[in-house]
């Protein structure tokens, strides 16, 4: 997710459609029920060995886990690096996380970057350990890579219940091999991590996940030439962030559309909204600019709560059912020394911290409640 959000693109703030300010208008506090309300927890870990605490509403010190579950919260969005710069988001974290969230009853969403750090649509960089492989050795390894982690998940008892093949994937992964300049390399490689999730953990669900949620254009040209492709997949995984992805209208149109096209399920993987336009450590937000954001939904804590209410209105459109849930993205990566945006920099500094679902001193926003 996160370097494309230095291409900041202004002119999305437009926010038409009843179903947003029908969200307001209700009055609702709250996101509307899902059957998937989930949260990405990638880095509480990290932040939890670095000292950041966190609250509920009432002050009171908890877990990140437990509280976001009491909340509502029903699953947990981890992201998979192959050989991270900060010794975090592998393995050995995801077992970790894997049972904290199984013994508070939460599913598992398991997000492979194929990559040592960020993968989105502006970077998909290959893994150092990788960087000499293509062809049938390439998928090897993202085979090998894949069944390791989900049978170590499954062995547990902790098995996955979803897997994104590849985060963010609009113009591919493992580039250049893997670009979508290449579509039949990429359909073999995104073919290997199915193969890896189905042999690693049957039952476990495979989604591709692709940002730009309310381009429709652009999602279907994808899905189109991965389906000519026969790449296997269970579910359709859009992020979209309103300052970034176009309108709520444009994104029920697309889910409603790409749903029924492809007769596939339909989450939203990542979403956010700040709930300040301040900083609390110094180091610039990526969203701290009023005019990049819609006018119904302010940069307030009402606002953010707002924002989930009107976004899982437009889920819970998606005729048939199909919408399933959505994922609100890093609600616990406040603002700890040490825990930046750069995992081979520890100077360097979060600029999310004003988009999480806890305020600058840790405590629970009405927005981390879906009831």
């Amino acid at each position: 997710m996160m370097h494309r959000r230095t291409l900041l693109r202004a002119g999305t703030a437009a926010l038409a459609g009843p179903v947003a300010l029908n969200a307001l208008a209700g009055g609702t506090a709250h996101a509307v029920p899902l059957p998937v309300q989930g949260v990405d927890l990638s880095s509480v870990l990290k932040a939890e060995d670095l000292g950041a605490v966190w609250r509920y509403s009432d002050n009171t010190v908890g877990d990140p886990l437990r509280i976001l579950q009491e909340g509502g919260a029903n699953w947990v969005r981890l992201k998979v690096w192959v050989d991270s710069p900060d010794g975090y988001h592998g393995k050995q974290q995801v077992l970790t996380m894997a049972q904290r969230a199984n013994a508070l009853g939460m599913r598992l969403l398991i997000d492979f970057h194929y990559s040592d750090s960020w993968a989105d649509p502006g970077q998909q960089r290959k893994p150092a350990a990788w960087a000499g492989l293509s062809g049938g050795a390439l998928e090897q390894a993202l085979y090998d890579h894949t069944f390791d982690v989900l049978d170590g998940l499954r062995g547990q008892g902790t098995a996955a219940s979803m897997v994104q093949i590849g985060n963010e994937i609009n113009g591919g992964m493992l580039w250049p091999d893997g670009s979508t300049d290449d579509w039949d390399a990429l359909a073999g490689l995104l073919t290997a991590g199915a193969r890896a999730t189905a042999d690693a953990s049957p039952g476990t669900e495979i989604a591709l996940h692709l940002a730009e949620g309310g381009d429709n254009g652009g999602t279907v040209w994808w899905f189109d030439n991965a389906v000519a492709r026969g790449v296997p997949f269970d579910v359709i995984a859009l992020s979209f962030y309103i300052y970034w992805h176009g309108t709520l209208d444009e994104l029920q149109i697309n889910m409603n559309d790409v749903a029924a096209r492809y007769g596939k399920d339909v989450i939203v993987a990542e979403t956010a909204y700040p709930f300040t336009l301040d900083d609390a450590d110094g180091h610039p937000n990526i969203i701290a600019d009023s005019s990049l954001l819609p006018d119904d939904f302010h940069p307030t804590v009402e606002g953010q709560a707002a924002w989930m209410g009107a976004l899982s209105e437009v889920v819970a459109s998606v005729p048939g059912g199909r919408g399933r849930g959505m994922f609100y993205w890093e609600p616990a990566w406040t603002a700890t020394p040490g825990n930046g945006w750069d995992p081979a920099d520890p100077s360097s500094g979060n600029a999310w911290e004003n988009q999480a679902l806890f305020d600058f001193t840790g405590r629970a926003l009405p927005a981390a409640r879906w009831r």
